[in-house]
């Protein structure tokens, strides 16, 4: 019973010996930028085709997840937009800082921004 306590410990010690350092980090980046995902090119179209509407000025700063105020107008996205690209069927957009904004209509949250 001794001996299995002097290993265990000796054991812990050796993993408190290991720099932190010596852990590896993976960082994966993808176009998943809230709840929708939109592959690279079909974010060009967005952005090409609809970062031409008037752009909308806020006091906040717009993020993924940020609650829209009311007194922002959401546009609703052309058709011929959701022929092309099916996944933002629903949403509503505004431009702010000439990004596209994508946003839920019922929960007024932003799902993402297309840079």
């Amino acid at each position: 019973m001794k001996s299995t306590m002097i290993a265990a410990a000796a054991a812990i010690g050796l993993l408190a010996a290991v720099p932190a350092g010596a852990q590896t980090t993976v960082t994966t980046t993808t176009e998943t930028t809230g709840s929708i995902t939109i592959a690279p090119e079909k974010r060009t179209i967005i952005r090409e085709r609809l970062s031409t509407a008037k752009p909308v000025t806020v006091q906040e700063n717009v993020t993924v997840g940020w609650t829209v105020p009311e007194t922002v107008e959401l546009q609703t996205v052309p058709d011929t937009i959701v022929s092309d690209i099916p996944d933002v069927k629903g949403y509503r957009y505004f431009v702010y800082n000439d990004n596209v904004v994508l946003v839920d209509p019922e929960t007024r949250k932003v799902v993402t921004i297309v840079e």
